[in-house]
C-alpha cells in the first residue's frame, strides 16, 4: 500500500513539473499590423549643403514609437536613398533604440552626390532635388523570424552651394546661446546672450566655463539655436539632454541650485551633457581683453577693445566687428604678457603660451572671449 501511494505521490509531482515547464513555455506573437511610423519633423522648404559645413547637423529625424504588442525591445534603422523607390539603400544607423536620430551635412553630400546632384557652375548636373528617408521598426534578432514594420518615406528637399572657383566662403557654423534667470540675459531671448564655445574639431560639442547665478528659487537656464527664437529649444527632459524638436514641446531647464562658477559641456549629437563646480578663485583678472592683428582695424599696433561682462568679469565681447583677410590675437591689459591664439578661425582654444595667430575671413563678426579658460568664438554677422 505504501509503494502504491509513493507512486501515485511521484506521477502527481511529476505531472506537476511537466504542467510548469509548459507554462513557462508562452510564446509571444508580435504583431505587424500595429499603428504606423510617421515622421514627426516639420521640413524647410530645402536644405543648403556645403563641404564647408560637412560636420554640421543637417537634420534630427524624430518618429513615433512602434508598438508591436509584445514585451521585448523595439529597435529602429534609418535607411536613406538616392531614389524614391529605394533599390539602393544605405543604412544610416540601427539598432537605435530611440525614436530619433541625427543626419549630418557630410550623410547629406554623400547622398546627392549618388543621386547625381553637383554643385560645380560649370557641369550640366543639377545642384538642386530630393533625397528619400525612412524608418524601419522592428523586433526580434532571427532574420527568419523578424517582424519589422516601415515608414512613409520622407522626401528631404537639398540645395547644393554653388562655390565659384578659388571662392573661400565664410563656413555656417551652429549656435547655441544661453537664456534663463541664471544667466546674464535673464529670460529675455535677444538681449546678446551668451554665446557656448564651440568646440573647433566637433561642430556638435560645445563648452562654457563662467558663472551662473542659480540659487533654491530659480529655474535654470536653457539654450536657444537662433537669438530672438524660442525653437529650437534645448534643455532636459528628466536627465536627459533633449530639444523642443525631439521632444515636440520646450524641455525642462538645467538646474543650478547655487550661486558660483561652473563647467558645463552639451554635445547635441550624442544628447549627453556635464555641469560641474570650477574653482575660479585664483584666476586672473583683467582691466582690458583686446583684438589685434592685422585683420582688425588697428592692425598689429592698436587693440580694438572687448566689454567686460558686468555680471562674469571673465567674458568679453563686441558686436558688428568688421575684419579683412588677415589674422588676429586675442591679448590683455594692451601688453604681450598675457595673449591667447590657435591655429582654427571661427572658433577655438588659446592656452596663453606663444600661441599661433588666429585665421580670419573678412566678414563683420560679433566677438566673445573668456579669459578663464582661452576659449573664443566669432559669430558671423549678417
Amino acid at each position: 500500500m505504501k509503494k502504491i501511494a509513493f507512486v501515485i505521490t511521484s506521477l502527481v509531482i511529476s505531472l506537476g513539473f511537466y504542467a510548469c515547464s509548459n507554462d513557462d513555455d508562452f510564446t509571444f506573437v508580435a504583431q505587424s499590423n500595429t499603428e504606423e511610423i510617421s515622421f514627426e519633423n516639420t521640413l524647410l522648404e530645402s536644405y543648403q549643403l556645403s563641404s564647408a559645413n560637412a560636420d554640421n547637423l543637417a537634420e534630427r529625424f524624430i518618429w513615433n514609437k512602434a508598438d508591436f504588442d509584445v514585451p521585448t525591445p523595439v529597435y529602429y534603422e534609418v535607411q536613406a536613398s538616392s531614389d524614391e523607390s529605394f533599390e539602393a539603400i544605405t543604412v544610416l544607423a540601427s539598432d537605435l533604440t530611440e525614436n530619433n536620430y541625427g543626419v549630418t551635412v557630410a550623410n547629406m553630400l554623400s547622398l546627392a552626390e549618388d543621386a547625381g546632384l553637383d554643385n560645380a557652375p560649370d557641369t550640366e548636373a543639377p545642384n538642386t532635388g530630393t533625397l528619400y528617408f525612412r524608418v524601419r521598426a522592428y523586433v526580434g534578432d532571427d532574420a527568419a523570424n523578424v517582424v519589422e514594420q516601415l515608414s512613409e518615406t520622407l522626401l528631404f528637399p537639398v540645395v547644393l552651394v554653388q562655390e565659384e572657383e578659388g571662392e573661400s566662403p565664410i563656413e555656417i557654423k551652429p549656435h547655441l546661446f544661453m537664456v534663463g534667470d541664471v544667466t546674464e540675459a535673464g529670460w529675455d531671448n535677444n538681449a546678446n546672450n551668451t554665446p557656448l564655445f564651440r568646440d573647433s574639431e566637433n561642430d556638435n560639442n560645445f563648452f562654457f566655463t563662467g558663472r551662473f547665478a542659480g540659487s533654491a528659487s530659480t529655474e535654470g537656464f536653457k539654450l536657444l539655436e537662433v537669438l530672438g527664437a524660442w525653437q529650437p529649444q534645448w534643455g532636459v527632459d528628466g536627465t536627459n539632454v533633449s530639444s523642443s524638436d525631439i521632444l515636440g514641446s520646450d524641455p525642462s531647464a538645467f538646474e543650478v541650485d547655487e550661486d558660483g562658477y561652473y563647467s558645463f559641456n552639451i554635445n547635441t549629437e550624442e544628447l549627453t551633457y556635464t555641469l560641474e563646480k570650477y574653482d575660479a578663485s585664483a584666476a586672473a583678472t583683467y582691466t582690458n581683453i583686446g583684438i589685434i592683428g592685422d585683420a582688425s582695424a588697428g592692425g598689429w599696433d592698436t587693440d580694438t577693445d572687448l566689454v567686460q561682462s558686468t555680471f562674469d568679469p571673465h567674458l568679453w565681447h563686441a558686436e558688428g566687428v568688421e575684419l579683412v583677410d588677415g589674422e588676429i590675437k586675442f591679448r590683455a591689459d594692451h601688453l604681450w604678457d598675457n595673449s591667447w591664439g590657435a591655429s582654427t578661425e571661427l572658433s577655438g582654444q588659446g592656452m596663453n603660451n606663444n600661441d599661433p595667430n588666429i585665421p580670419v575671413k573678412a566678414g563683420t563678426y560679433n566677438v566673445w572671449f573668456n579669459d578663464l579658460d582661452g576659449r573664443y568664438i566669432l559669430i558671423p554677422q549678417e
